[in-house]
């Protein structure tokens, strides 16, 4: 799977949130965005990834970051997860996947056995003028804040 590399310019970013308002790249400018994508709405490994950014969401704030998830899941399906989990950050409805397949995160998996194709758990962060500064293809779910600021405490 061809991949994006850190330094260079982070591809544009267009859609809609849970709440139905326009978010693009643009709107992190001046800020550190980690953007993390993630496969599906109130699947465990996704669960435990957006309660750790939500439970850690104050700390990532005071360092300058923002955060935006990405998933291929509509508006309801991530109002309806964003209101259970009280997330504070916004979830941006790729539906058709051109900030998904932007970002080279669709591809070939493996689950029991199965092949098929889907979304790689995978986190950028976009540092304030739009380039890519660090990209994590191993996220740990239960412990991602952590790992980021560890990374980029370096």
């Amino acid at each position: 799977m061809d991949t994006l590399q850190e330094g260079q310019k982070a591809p544009e970013i267009r859609g809609i949130d849970q709440h139905g308002k326009e978010v693009s790249l643009s709107d992190f400018s001046g800020k550190k965005l980690i953007l993390y994508f993630y496969p599906k709405d109130n699947t465990p490994g996704c669960t435990a990834e957006a309660c750790n950014l939500r439970d850690n969401y104050q700390v990532l704030l005071d360092k300058g970051f923002a955060i935006l998830g990405v998933s291929a899941d509509d508006e309801k399906k991530h109002l309806k997860f964003a209101d259970k989990y009280e997330l504070p950050f916004q979830l941006l409805a790729d539906t058709e996947r051109k900030v998904i397949e932007a970002y080279k995160v669709w591809g070939p998996k493996k689950f029991m056995g199965k092949e098929y194709d889907g979304i790689h758990r995978k986190t950028f962060v976009i540092d304030e003028i739009g380039n890519i500064q660090k990209i994590f293809d191993k996220v740990k779910t239960k412990a991602h804040s952590e790992q980021i600021l560890e990374a980029l405490d370096n």
